[in-house]
């Protein structure tokens, strides 16, 4: 199986464990049955959204879910059934440093449920802690090296979050960090565990607000012949704004194929009918609506770009 996935991808992530339980019902781990049971249903009312999204028109080669095996099983088995794109993560929920959810036994847990992508969620700052670097760049060979042998598609979700010095340098402004220097921490990233034999299918990566920077994180993931390797934008929970304008910047680049926009589709949604203020209906429809408007965002921003230089070869 070559390397790379190039296609349209519009993801809907709600893989969210260790925050989703403490934040949305305030349950703290070891979670009895019946919380479980709960858990399990609000994850399912997700699903019910992104099902309906499907109906209303998101393309389905490109529509799927990124959802955990603790408390999405089901959903894995039957989105996989249906014929939808399915993302499972590996890490271990809550850490900060990336370890296999189920250790050694990784392999036999992404071989189970057979999904289109396994995910690494990972916090890499080429400027961080260069032990620990080294320490999840291991692991996530063997991740990598795993999806290569059973040919199986790797995606890799990149956080770069500020060290300390980081932001002391910038005066604690954690806006001109993520506009003036995490993009070429992202770039850097990229390289570096590339060196380190880690071949991602896709890199899931946190929203740029320039054109050129996403430009050259294309470049970084496609370098060295890797020229079908895709990237696609996360939501980092942000407002519905600032999603729109990451979208629509990402979109007009040639190999970012999609987005993986998750808390900012189904947050509200769930807390709504958490709170009993929405009706379970309601709440499936509100998630379907953010999902469409993200795929129209995108989609709309790719078509213009695409026409561009078009109309300017007729001026």
């Amino acid at each position: 199986m070559n390397l790379g996935y190039d296609k349209p991808l519009y993801l809907l992530p709600f893989d969210h464990r260790h925050s989703y339980v403490k934040s949305l019902f305030n349950f703290a781990p070891p979670l009895s049955a019946q919380q479980a049971v709960r858990v399990c249903d609000s994850k399912q009312l997700i699903y019910e959204g992104f099902v309906a999204a499907i109906e209303k028109g998101v393309p389905l080669p490109a529509g799927g879910i990124l959802v955990d095996e603790e408390f999405g099983a089901d959903i894995l088995r039957d989105a996989r059934r249906r014929g939808f794109v399915t993302a499972l993560p590996t890490e271990q929920s809550g850490s900060e440093e990336f370890e296999f959810e189920y250790g050694a036994d990784f392999m036999h847990h992404i071989e189970s449920f057979d999904p289109t992508f396994a995910k690494a969620l990972v916090r890499y700052n080429v400027e961080g802690d260069a032990a620990l670097n080294q320490r999840q760049s291991g692991r996530l060979k063997q991740l990598s090296e795993h999806c290569r042998r059973a040919r199986r598609r790797f995606m890799f979700e990149l956080l770069v979050p500020a060290t300390k010095a980081q932001l002391q340098r910038l005066g604690g402004d954690k806006d001109a960090y993520d506009r003036d220097l995490r993009p070429m921490l992202m770039q850097e990233a990229i390289r570096q565990l590339q060196d380190a034999g880690v071949e991602p299918d896709v890199w899931k990566v946190e929203g740029l607000a320039q054109r050129g920077d996403c430009e050259r994180v294309v470049a970084a993931a496609r370098c060295d012949g890797r020229g079908t390797v895709g990237c696609i934008v996360l939501g980092r929970g942000a407002d519905a704004t600032q999603v729109r304008h990451w979208l629509a910047t990402a979109a007009a680049v040639p190999g970012f194929i999609g987005f993986a926009v998750g808390r900012t589709t189904f947050w509200d949604a769930v807390l709504g009918w958490q709170a009993q203020k929405k009706s379970r209906s309601e709440a499936v429809q509100q998630v379907a609506t953010r999902l469409l408007e993200w795929v129209g965002t995108f989609e709309t921003a790719r078509l213009a770009s695409a026409d561009a230089p078009t109309r300017a070869g007729h001026e």
